[in-house]
């Protein structure tokens, strides 16, 4: 999108990753998180789950890394990234000078579990009239007390400020009083066909018809069970592309992702951008909501934004209507969303 405006554009490299027994700590103390108030049930699936991981460690460790060897030649292919990565604590003095504008935003970018509180998310290294955000996702509903000052200060600082959920603009306007837009996920921007002329055929992919499942949560038993239940009642394969056990689906690209939910005939997910591609592509979704992560507001935003809510699970009341859904109306809608986010980034641009 950024191109078709005749800029030429890098996507900066970000090196933040904690030492071993820093990150290692952080991962204990997050996991410990997760955990409290859990089901008996819930407790019980996530022991089992990392039990299986111990047991299947190796084969595991062989299909992350051929997946991200997916992930990165598809990144060589379509991002221009840069030669160097920059860190809190290396930043090139002359940045400033190499580009004309600074735009940080979309999948949780200012997440303070993920990005640690890193100054480096606003942009700090930028002049303020250079900077800017583009839908950028908090993922959570609150901001801890400790990172609070830091992410008024880094909001205060941004020339303009764009948000991808409700959620998100609420946090900004606590925060600074603020009230920010929010715009549409930057994949949306982006046409059915301009994101299918870059799929990629998997070659494991049923010939016939099939339910393709999507969980970055994991499934619950009662939701695998009603999915299976839906496939069944229509002759269906289940196919579950983010299950580590599965290696075949598991071990495949963002290209190969397009074209699974491409040819489903329903596609099941808890994943916002599940959702995304699931009306991009026009394609029979359900949604269901994560029971781990309080990440809920940006599907909770996509569906309100594009008259979808009936595609909550609960809102499924038998299993003809999760194959049936009506996208006559998205096209309007994308057509407005896009031409919102398209002066918004031509007035950032100016």
């Amino acid at each position: 999108m950024l191109k078709s405006q005749g800029f030429t554009v890098e996507t900066l490299v970000v090196d933040n990753l904690p030492s071993n027994s820093e990150g290692r700590a952080r991962k204990l103390i997050e996991k410990v998180k997760t955990l409290k108030g859990k089901s008996i049930s819930e407790v019980s699936r996530v022991v089992y789950a990392k039990v299986s991981d111990t047991i299947y460690k190796s084969e595991y460790k062989n299909s992350r890394m051929i997946r991200t060897e997916k992930f990165k030649e598809f990144t060589e292919l379509y991002i221009n990234e840069t030669e160097y990565s920059i860190s809190d604590n290396n930043i090139p003095e002359d940045i400033a000078d190499r580009y004309d504008y600074f735009v940080v935003g979309s999948d949780q970018v200012w997440n303070p579990y993920y990005t640690k509180g890193s100054p480096i998310y606003f942009l700090g290294f930028a002049p303020r009239d250079r900077r800017f955000s583009y839908a950028a996702s908090f993922g959570i509903s609150q901001i801890p007390h400790e990172y609070r000052e830091l992410y008024q200060r880094g909001l205060l600082d941004m020339e303009y400020l764009s948000v991808r959920e409700n959620d998100g603009s609420r946090i900004i306007r606590e925060l600074t009083g603020i009230d920010v837009p929010v715009h549409v996920d930057p994949t949306l921007l982006l046409t059915k066909e301009q994101w299918l002329a870059i799929s990629k055929q998997a070659s494991n992919k049923p010939k016939g018809t099939y339910v393709l499942t999507y969980f970055l949560g994991g499934i619950p038993e009662n939701h695998r069970n009603q999915i299976k239940n839906m496939a069944k009642a229509n002759s269906l394969e289940v196919i579950n592309l983010g299950d580590i056990r599965e290696k075949e689906t598991y071990r495949t690209g963002p290209g190969e992702f397009i074209d699974y939910i491409n040819d489903c005939a329903l596609f099941c997910t808890d994943s916002f951008h599940g959702a995304v591609f699931s009306i991009l592509l026009r394609k029979p979704f359900i949604v269901y909501e994560r029971t781990d992560y309080a990440m809920f507001s940006r599907l909770s935003t996509l569906l309100e934004k594009f008259n979808l809510q009936s595609r909550k699970i609960e809102k499924i009341d038998n299993i003809e209507d999760a194959f049936k859904i009506d996208f006559s109306h998205i096209l309007t809608i994308l057509e407005a969303e896009r031409n919102k986010s398209v002066d918004y980034l031509r007035n950032c641009l100016a």
